[in-house]
């Protein structure tokens, strides 16, 4: 057994059935084609997670897409995959195609928990106390390597306005489950940009998006994407530590805008993706 339990963590691929394009214009399959192409000089790996926002529509096609691209990519490097959904994805779907939406396993003597934070027809997140307290039963009994927790809505403050709406509710809710458990590192996605963050001591990481990158520098309560596919590596050492690289799989229009909404879309959206009002 390898010293380092060594993960591939993909977010949001937002794939289609058929040639749909992501706003109109990205070819997501193409993305994530690039961002495996890219990373395929690995030559072991314990774990492919992949952090919701798999799909753009839903469709069963989608799915399908996704677990014949990924896993004998992964099988090829002795991984095991793991899919979280999100607030794109539409359980049905998922289901048919890649099984439940909650697994707990073990690879290499490492707990993977898998969450569910989508609310169906919401764009921000939620986790319930039922998946709360089955987590708990869970982190009540370690896991010999330790335990990676895998969701969507990354448990973490948003960098952008609309996704500032769009966050996981109650966070700290999740936070005092996990707090002095065998977690090692929480991984999600949702903010398409790469980010590394703790709680309770905890590294969060929450992966750059497959299908596009949000903007850091709009202007103030504006949201904006732009092109470019990533991933990141996580690997685990055996002495607790935890390293995140990060990467690109560049293409020649990197850089180019995929959507630029103005702070009174941004107030749109979020009224009506966003948690009901108090």
């Amino acid at each position: 057994m390898s010293d380092t339990f060594d993960i591939l963590h993909l977010s949001d691929t937002h794939l289609f059935a058929g040639d749909g394009r992501h706003y109109g214009t990205v070819d997501t399959r193409a993305n994530l084609e690039r961002v495996l192409a890219r990373a395929s000089a690995i030559e072991r790996l314990d774990l492919v997670a992949c952090t919701g926002d798999l799909s753009d529509d839903g469709t069963p096609e989608s799915y399908r897409t996704l677990r014949d691209l990924v896993e004998p990519w992964a099988a090829a490097r002795g991984a095991r995959v793991a899919y979280a959904m999100g607030n794109h994805d539409l359980h049905d779907g998922f289901r048919e195609v890649l099984g439940e939406t909650t697994p707990v396993f073990s690879v290499a003597q490492t707990r993977v928990v898998v969450l569910d934070t989508a609310v169906p027809g919401a764009g921000y997140g939620r986790l319930g106390a039922e998946q709360l307290d089955l987590l708990a039963q869970q982190l009540a009994t370690p896991s010999p390597r330790g335990t990676v927790v895998l969701l969507h809505h990354p448990p973490i403050p948003a960098a952008t306005p609309l996704l500032a709406a769009l966050e996981l509710q109650d966070p700290e809710a999740f936070v005092e489950v996990i707090r002095g458990t065998d977690v090692r590192v929480v991984l999600a996605g949702h903010y398409h940009l790469s980010l590394v963050d703790a709680v309770a001591g905890i590294p969060v990481v929450v992966s750059g998006g497959v299908a596009n990158q949000s903007d850091l520098f709009a202007p103030a309560g504006h949201e904006g994407a732009v092109r470019g596919a990533a991933g990141t590596i996580v690997r685990l050492d055996a002495d607790g530590g935890v390293r995140v690289l990060p990467f690109t799989a560049a293409a020649p229009d990197d850089g180019g805008i995929v959507f630029a909404l103005d702070a009174d879309e941004v107030a749109r959206i979020a009224a009506e993706a966003g948690p009901p009002a108090a």
